[in-house]
């Protein structure tokens, strides 16, 4: 029995599951929206509110706890420059996973965009031309 076991292992060692996620949630700063399948855009939607939570917090301390995840300077820079004045005052719900209608070629799993619910205005029109 599992009970009380959260999280998805996704056929991975704990090792890989981080550097996954870590991987993902940095390119989910740059980009702001991302396509992954389903499992994956639903646990990475933890890791990436609670760096938006950071992000509100902005004193030193957060932004060395966002530099361990996302393991990038510029990235911490955006996030909490960015990505965090935007959400001030929201109490949660800083991400959103739309499900795709079609399911992966090769493999046939389900996929989805995971993106920010408050995206930059021209970014959004940028990302949606190059769709």
């Amino acid at each position: 029995m599992r009970h009380r076991k959260s999280g998805r292992k996704l056929g991975r060692t704990w090792e890989h599951r981080k550097a996954l996620f870590k991987n993902m949630a940095r390119s989910l700063v740059e980009h702001e929206r991302i396509r992954t399948t389903e499992a994956k855009a639903k646990e990475l939607r933890i890791l990436a509110d609670k760096l938006v939570t950071m992000a509100l917090e902005n004193d030193v301390h957060a932004r060395r706890r966002a530099y361990t995840i996302l393991g990038s300077h510029h990235s911490v820079q955006k996030l909490f420059d960015v990505i965090g004045p935007r959400f001030q005052g929201v109490p949660g719900g800083f991400t959103r996973v739309v499900k795709f209608g079609q399911p992966r070629v090769g493999d046939g799993a389900p996929m989805a965009l995971i993106e920010f619910t408050r995206l930059d205005q021209e970014n959004a029109q940028q990302q949606d031309t190059e769709a």
